[in-house]
């Protein structure tokens, strides 16, 4: 796992799907990567993924989505408030990536490009 500023990124490319992770399965080949950044929103987070080419699973709405599909690869979105000092706390959302390892290639940089804020 490595962390670089407001952004962690960990990425196993073992762990898919197993009991208990709340994710789907992974498709055979598929590798998992996960990034978390602070100050952004779940609706912001979907709403870069639709713009690389995902589409919203079970909501039209982003604020609500927890799942983005795309061609090649699947997002889980999550958030939650964390705390960084002891009076500033921040939203910090994270996006667990499944996907072919070429589609993941091309779609991670473009949605880090996107989602990395400056003062978050």
């Amino acid at each position: 796992m490595t962390t670089d500023g407001d952004s962690t990124t960990v990425g196993d490319g073992t762990a898919h799907g197993e009991a208990g992770d709340g994710l789907p399965p992974a498709e055979d080949g598929w590798e998992r990567e996960t990034v978390a950044y602070r100050g952004i929103s779940r609706r912001l987070a979907a709403h870069y993924l639709v713009n690389l080419g995902g589409e919203l699973v079970g909501t039209d709405d982003p604020a609500e989505a927890t799942r983005v599909d795309g061609d090649g690869w699947r997002v889980a979105l999550s958030a939650e408030k964390v705390t960084v000092t002891a009076a500033i706390k921040l939203t910090e959302v994270t996006a667990e990536f499944d996907g072919d390892p070429e589609a993941l290639a091309e779609l991670l940089p473009k949605y880090r490009q996107k989602a990395m804020r400056a003062g978050g």
